[in-house]
Parts: C-alpha cells; structure tokens; sequence
C-alpha cells in the first residue's frame, strides 16, 4: 500500500503539468480557431462593402 501511494504521489506532479499544457494549448488553438475566423468575415464584410460602393459584384 505505501508503494502505490509513493507512485501515485511521484506521477501527480507530471499528470497536472500534463493538464495544465493540454488546457493552454487547447485554449491557444482555440483562440486561433476564432481570430482566422473572425479576419475572415471582416475581410467578406470589406469586400463586399468595396464592392457596393464601386457597384461591382464580390467575387467570393
């Protein structure tokens, strides 16, 4: 029983820092994820904005 607790008490330390580098880098993806998104529907926005204002058709 008191070599189970000494593992457990050893591989807990490296287990959270584990969690800890999992939820950052999901978190960073993530963010990511959403500023590619929302630089893409400013950039539609843009075009078709450029596109009313000359009276052309926006190509995407």
């Amino acid at each position: 029983m008191d070599t189970t607790l000494a593992v457990l008490a050893g591989l807990t330390p490296s287990v959270g820092v584990g969690l800890l580098f999992w939820f950052a880098m999901r978190k960073i993806m993530r963010a990511d994820r959403h500023e590619r998104e929302a630089l893409d529907r400013m950039d539609r926005e843009s075009m078709v904005a450029t596109a009313e204002n000359t009276g052309n058709s926006p190509s995407r």
